[in-house]
């Protein structure tokens, strides 16, 4: 048959009917013929010519069905069938689409997350071929010196670039703002390939020493955010910390800096980034904190392994080279973007991927047990339609389509809140005072994906009822009628529901892990007291140097103790502890070390440099000795003041440690003056760490936090500070917020994922109702004729009871025994993001006990009243 014939066909089905009889008929008239001459009667001869063709129906059915397009109308013919079936049932096609659509849209919101973050490469030119490195102890962190040996003695890469954050005060005309900028490499754009947008970029060329490159270049959002969109600033000077810099072009509009979660505002050369920060010495090798990423692309044929091998031998060389400044255990490339934050950002996805996939395999498993109870209750419809000749073939097609419909329609409907939800968290700025965004906006990997989980979805729930119909009996099907026997064995059906409920199990589990070990975390000891008010002033942005900040430093903090209600202020150089996760370590050696090499280290303690009174003003605790005095500067003999773990670890113990020496790293012998309690310096899941407080008097920075002790409002007790420093200087720009409003930051990853699992946990839990309503329902509604009988003849109450829900307490019970089993065994994960996690707390095994008790609870509360409220004269005069 020709392909306009079939496809004429498609639009004349009456007729092509019409043909197919008229064959059919032929054929019978043939066979009723030959029963005729072989001697049979009429009525005979019809009868035996209708037994051997057997069923008409059913022969037009295949006989259509093996022209194609004649199929694809049997296929419309399926759609329109499941679809008024669904309209028949709406509260089970309402359930069954929306438990597919939170699964499958909380799926396509992890790997929206993935996509953005992980698989989806950074908008740069041959992106494939762009690394970034990691470089010994630091997670990315280096030197500038060392970053210049490294990319002039390297034989890998076409170019390395290196960057650093620059957060400076930018005064256009009377404006002024604080904005945060990446200090560059001037080859920075070069090696990126980047072309401007308007004007032109920096290149090497344009550096020739410190301070020899005074430029600028906005990136796009920032230009048109404020310079709403204007041309003419090429050329035009602004002042970034009183400093001035020519802007000399724009970045182009999608092209947001070399870290996916920070959009800077504006790219300067890094050989002015002393300019921005008063303290910043850019040529000292030791100063680990001038560049943070290094990144090139690779030589053609140059594979990472022989990357990470050249990149090692230079690393020996430095070491040896310069033994006290340079240590170097090994390198590591990886794909740009999340260089230094990679690792733990994978396992974090991972583990919402695991999560989010246990949902989804919670909703087949829910949808299979619900779809196979719809199909129980349609089975005398579908014995009625064996009997009259329909295949099975042709019911189980009905059957997946059927699924298909409630997959395509769940699927889109959680595709359509996933892409909603991305584009928000593409927007969503967590922290006010850092650009920091998500890069997750949907892409049509993210819909692709989301498609084909909805046909696999539909695909594993309809499974389910497929041994159902392929060993269904329509003649014990249409003599049974109604009445339903649920034997004892367990089924697909209950399978399916202790897999449900050990999953969720699971996932409350897990919440309760991460709720608990958020909770203890914001009530454990940090080593400071929260309440303190922290007051950050930046003074190389008002332009000071650093001799005059450490005078102006001095004012302000006598200037806070003149306020009423304020008890004591003291200054921490640069970041104080656990703000923004930043922090500084340093090598210590022992009194009698003489060979100041890295190999010879005792410890890398965190570094502070603080002033008299920062101790008290922060609420941390002396231990023993005493803390600093105004007097010990530059003229007076070197003191630190050391934690616990410090001092255990050097001295054995805090007694033995007051007025011990050791050695700093420049060689400096410094005395222990005193010891203070531990704390964390880093990150709240750290281990305890060892740190060292030494005076700012030797070691002055023009950035810093002043901490304030106090009892006042801390909304007063801003405003009040804020006067005060305006009455010093009005153009200094100060921030003023609580130590634990600042804690942001470090806490984000412990609230993100207790958020993130307490969202899934939720999501099981309806699932988990779902699951144990569905199966009580349905067996009570099976089986009230039975209660009827039960209660006639006298059960009581709980008997009734038993009987109907029995089966499902104890699957429910199995199944959160399980489920706590494997919950407990996961949460081990979590310890690892929030601290003080643990999963053999006591009270989590309770809630989580309880939360089970409590969902099966609900869940069986209707269909208890269903079976109770039997009525046994209704029941039989209906039967």
């Amino acid at each position: 048959m020709s392909l306009v014939r079939r496809i004429t066909n498609l639009f004349s089905r009456s007729r092509v009917d019409r043909e197919i009889d008229a064959e059919l008929q032929s054929h019978l008239d043939l066979r009723i013929d030959d029963n005729l001459a072989a001697g049979m009667t009429a009525v005979e001869a019809r009868r035996d010519a209708l037994v051997r063709f057997g069923n008409r129906t059913a022969t037009r059915e295949r006989v259509a069905l093996a022209d194609v397009a004649l199929g694809l109308e049997s296929v419309w013919s399926d759609l329109r069938y499941s679809a008024r079936q669904l309209r028949r049932s709406p509260g089970f096609a309402l359930t069954a689409v929306l438990t597919l659509a939170f699964a499958i849209g909380a799926n396509a919101v992890v790997f929206g997350i993935l996509n953005g973050l992980i698989l989806r490469p950074m908008n740069v030119p041959q992106a494939e071929s762009l690394y970034g490195s990691e470089y010994g102890d630091g997670a990315g962190w280096q030197s500038y010196p060392n970053y210049v040996d490294l990319r002039d003695r390297n034989h890998s890469f076409e170019g390395l670039a290196a960057f650093n954050f620059a957060f400076v005060a930018v005064q256009t005309g009377k404006d002024l703002s604080v904005s945060t900028g990446f200090a560059t490499s001037g080859n920075y754009f070069d090696v990126l390939r980047i072309q401007p947008y308007l004007g032109r970029v920096f290149h090497g060329s344009d550096e020739h020493g410190p301070d020899s490159a005074p430029y600028v270049v906005l990136s796009y959002s920032y230009w048109h955010s404020r310079f709403q969109d204007d041309r003419g600033v090429i050329g035009r000077v602004v002042r970034l910390n009183q400093h001035p810099f020519t802007i000399i072009g724009v970045a182009p509009q999608g092209f947001q800096g070399t870290l996916l979660f920070i959009s800077p505002d504006f790219f300067v050369p890094i050989v002015n980034q002393a300019q921005l920060a008063a303290d910043f010495d850019l040529n000292a090798r030791a100063n680990n904190a001038g560049i943070f990423e290094v990144l090139g692309h690779l030589k053609p044929g140059v594979t990472p392994a022989q990357a990470v091998a050249d990149m090692n031998s230079v690393g020996a060389y430095l070491q040896k080279t310069y033994p006290k400044e340079s240590v170097h255990k090994s390198s590591t490339l990886s794909r740009t973007g999340l260089t230094s934050f990679r690792r733990p950002a994978e396992g974090f996805i991972a583990g919402l991927m695991l999560l989010s996939g246990l949902i989804l395999l919670a909703a087949c498993a829910n949808l299979g047990s619900l779809f196979a109870a719809h199909a129980a209750d349609h089975s005398r419809e579908v014995a009625l339609r064996l009997a009259l000749g329909s295949s099975r073939r042709r019911i189980l097609q009905q059957l997946f389509t059927e699924a298909m419909i409630i997959s395509l329609v769940g699927g889109a409907a959680g595709l359509l809140g996933s892409a909603v939800l991305l584009r928000r968290l593409s927007t969503w700025q967590p922290f006010s005072d850092a650009p920091i965004h998500l890069p997750v906006t949907p892409d049509a990997t993210v819909y692709l994906v989301a498609v084909a989980l909805a046909v696999v979805s539909g695909l594993l729930f309809a499974i389910v009822p497929v041994r159902q119909v392929l060993r269904a009996n329509p003649y014990e099907i249409v003599k049974a009628g109604s009445n339903v026997r649920l034997g004892r064995k367990m089924t697909v059906r209950d399978v399916l529901l202790v897999v449900q409920i050990a999953i969720c199990a699971v996932l409350v589990t897990s919440s309760m892990v991460a709720l608990r070990g958020l909770v203890r975390t914001l009530h454990s000891n940090l080593g400071f007291d929260r309440n303190t008010m922290l007051v950050g002033a930046n003074l190389a942005m008002a332009g000071y140097s650093v001799d005059r900040a450490t005078a102006m430093q001095r004012r302000m903090i006598d200037a806070i103790e003149t306020i009423p209600g304020v008890e004591r202020a003291g200054l921490v150089n640069n970041y104080a502890p656990l703000i923004y996760g930043a922090g500084t370590r340093a090598n210590v050696f022992k009194d009698a070390t003489t060979e100041l090499s890295q190999s010879n280290v005792a410890a890398m303690p965190y570094r502070y440099d603080i002033s008299p009174g920062y101790f008290e003003a922060a609420g941390t605790s002396l231990l023993a000795g005493r803390s600093f005095r105004w007097n010990d500067d530059m003229n007076a003999p070197a003191v630190v003041v050391v934690n616990r773990e410090f001092a255990g670890k050097m001295f054995g113990s805090v007694t033995s440690a007051v007025g011990r020496y050791y050695k700093l790293q420049d060689g400096t012998r410094v005395q222990i003056v005193g010891v203070v309690e531990d704390g964390k310096y880093l990150s709240v899941t750290e281990e305890q760490e060892p740190a060292m407080f030494l005076p700012s008097l030797r070691t002055p920075s023009s950035a810093g936090y002043i901490a304030v002790r106090s009892r006042r409002d801390p909304q007063e007790l801003a405003g009040a500070i804020r006067s005060k420093v305006r009455e010093l200087d009005a153009g200094l720009p100060v921030d003023t917020n609580t130590w634990n409003s600042m804690l942001s930051v470090v806490m984000f990853p412990s609230r993100v994922a207790t958020l993130s699992l307490g969202v899934l946990g939720m999501m099981g839990a309806l699932l988990s109702i779902t699951g144990i309503f569905g199966m009580a329902a349905y067996s009570v509604s099976k089986r009230l004729r039975e209660f009827g009988i039960r209660v006639a003849l006298g059960a009581q109450r709980m008997q009734v009871l038993r009987a109907a829900l029995g089966r499902a307490v104890k699957l429910l019970a199995f199944g959160s025994a399980v489920g706590l089993i494997f919950g407990v065994l996961a949460s081990r994960v979590l310890a690892f993001i929030v601290h003080q996690a643990t999963p053999r707390d006591p009270l989590v095994l309770a809630g989580v006990v309880l939360a089970m008790a409590m969902l099966g609870l609900v869940a069986t509360w209707i269909p208890a009243q269903r079976a109770l409220s039997v009525d046994p004269m209704r029941l039989l005069r209906e039967e």
